[in-house]
């Protein structure tokens, strides 16, 4: 699927299956646009976000989503084409979203954190023919950025350089280095002809996976919208509601909970650029936020901070958390503190969310578990292939309205994805109580998961292992307090060589990757650990990292 006209991205699901889940109310016939219009219609200059500078009322949202939309139609892109777009977490992110849409133009979403190697991928991945952009990436010019990535031969043929939308409306769009005259009016009938149904392929973002470069995993609106819905249900969200969305997009989590889960009630969602534990409270303060979305780092990060005391948070209700299990006692902590209930969702990018603890859950059950499933959904367990689910432990595999439709262009990671009757199946292993509550016990693939970023060992592995000095590498988690997680890689050097930290990351800097998949701590061995089968006794690793973890947290 490297074209438009190799892949139909119209009603793209399955039309039995797409029928049953309207028919019990779980997918519906709206779209974000459908949903943006009639807020701009009865809440016109209501916040739809806000910023730590700025507001996009809901209008603005409409009109300025409206005319970047008729922007891209005065191109040469074609209904179903990929747009790639690597923006931070503000206003801009969703705006473009939702031009997309209206523009019939299936989005690709690139994590604001990539590293061009990762950039090249997707985009080679998706077939995508645009990128969109600010004028400026982490202080680097877009523009250099985008010959490069068109020098690699990638598909680009468009460039689109887009304004920060919610510091001014009508600030200029600029694709291809020339200002474009956005006629809205004039493309209100392409925009009518073309933009997307919620069962179409809206969005392509990635994930980590557990081996090799990201995956490209396809999304419908109605997969997000239902999520969103179920959100509102487990958590009781009102139309007063103010959310604080700390997750980033275009990932899974942060999507769902910022891009789609304020919209159906018609809330506003604070979004900042770059997370701080400072900066969050203070917006929290600000706007008093009711409910709070992001990862166990971020809350945890809230929690250490030296202005947590002097804020009055009282606003706040909820926190929804995903991506990990939480630790008890730092989720006891914020409950406490913050007098909020901690929710949690367990799940993936490529299932979205399979269980969820509720608002009248026991606090052991919200803290201690990854729920139980939501309605519409599934959960089976697994070993190697089998059904066990009566044994109440195995590998999770789930089914239901939040499914993605699977990885673009990717059959074989497709045939491991999916169970033959169409289980998403999970990277852990779990138990299921007799309440049907779910707890993950253990891992099922060698992944690390920092602050809920699921970061592939083989992948750092490879990276350290470009290093001309190094023999043999083995990546692992080191327990950390405040990420859950870190990157420790072990290694064997050639002989005679000698390696420092600074120095392999000095190292990796020249690959090109993101540096997500930068190992934290070094330690050098004459010879790594081999188990019987003279593989790389991981087990053993493991137990070295989890006492170097220990023993730092004891100050010995």
């Amino acid at each position: 699927m490297t074209s438009a006209d190799s892949f139909h991205f119209r009603s793209v699901v399955d039309p039995e299956m797409a029928a049953a889940y309207r028919a019990a109310g779980w997918w519906g016939d709206v779209t974000v646009a459908d949903l943006v219009d009639d807020h701009a219609r009865t809440r016109p200059d209501a916040a739809a976000f806000i910023t730590p500078e700025h507001r996009l009322s809901w209008v603005d949202y409409r009109d300025t989503s409206t005319r970047l939309a008729a922007a891209l139609l005065a191109t040469d892109l074609q209904p179903g084409e990929r747009v790639a777009f690597l923006l931070g977490d503000g206003a801009t992110i969703h705006v473009t979203l939702v031009a997309n849409e209206k523009a019939g133009l299936v989005s690709v979403g690139i994590g604001a954190r990539a590293g061009e190697l990762e950039m090249q991928h997707l985009i080679e991945r998706t077939g995508a023919v645009a990128l969109v952009t600010f004028d400026s990436h982490r202080g680097a010019d877009t523009g250099e950025l985008y010959r490069r990535l068109q020098g690699a031969g990638l598909p680009l043929r468009h460039h689109v350089v887009v304004p920060v939308f919610e510091a001014d409306p009508a600030a200029p769009i600029v694709i291809d280095g020339k200002e474009v005259a956005a006629d809205a009016d004039g493309a209100a009938a392409a925009i009518a002809e073309r933009r997307m149904g919620p069962d179409d392929l809206y969005m392509i973002n990635s994930t980590s996976g557990t081996t090799g470069l990201p995956k490209a995993v396809m999304h419908t609106m109605n997969s997000k919208l239902y999520m969103a819905h179920q959100a509102k249900e487990v958590g009781e969200l009102t139309g007063d509601e103010v959310f604080f969305g700390g997750a980033p997009v275009p990932f899974g989590f942060g999507t769902f909970t910022t891009h789609f889960t304020p919209l159906i009630i018609g809330a506003p969602c604070v979004v900042s650029d770059r997370f701080t534990a400072e900066s969050a409270l203070e917006l929290m303060e600000r706007e008093r936020v009711t409910v709070l979305v992001c990862v166990s780092t971020q809350f945890k990060m809230m929690l250490a901070s030296a202005g947590l005391e002097s804020r009055d948070l009282s606003a706040l209700r909820v926190m929804f958390t995903g991506g990990e299990m939480i630790g008890y006692a730092a989720a006891s902590d914020f409950e406490d503190r913050m007098g909020a209930y901690v929710l949690n969702f367990y799940g993936s990018n490529e299932s979205g969310m399979a269980t969820g603890t509720r608002v009248s859950d026991t606090q052991q059950q919200r803290l201690s578990t990854g729920g139980s499933s939501l309605s519409g959904t599934e959960v089976r367990l697994y070993d190697e292939g089998v059904d066990v689910t009566a044994s109440g432990t195995g590998q999770p595999g789930s089914r239901g309205p939040a499914s993605c439709l699977g990885y673009y262009d990717d059959p074989e990671a497709n045939a491991e994805l999916f169970t033959p009757d169409g289980f998403v199946l999970h990277a852990d292993i779990v138990t299921i109580d007799d309440e049907g509550y779910l707890t993950v016990i253990g891992r099922k693939t060698d992944i690390i998961i920092r602050g809920g970023k699921n970061i592939s060992a083989a992948v750092v592995e490879d990276l350290v292992a470009t290093h001309p000095g190094v023999k043999l590498a083995a990546a692992v988690a080191m327990p950390d307090p405040l990420f859950g997680e870190r990157v420790a890689v072990y290694v064997e050097l050639q002989p005679g060589q000698t390696l420092t930290l600074p120095e392999l990351l000095a190292h990796l800097e020249t690959t090109g990757t993101g540096k997500e998949n930068y190992p934290e701590h070094l330690i050098v061995m004459d010879e790594l650990p081999r188990s019987s089968g003279s593989k790389v006794a991981k087990g053993a690793l493991r137990e070295d990292a989890r006492l170097r973890a220990e023993a730092v947290a004891s100050g010995s």
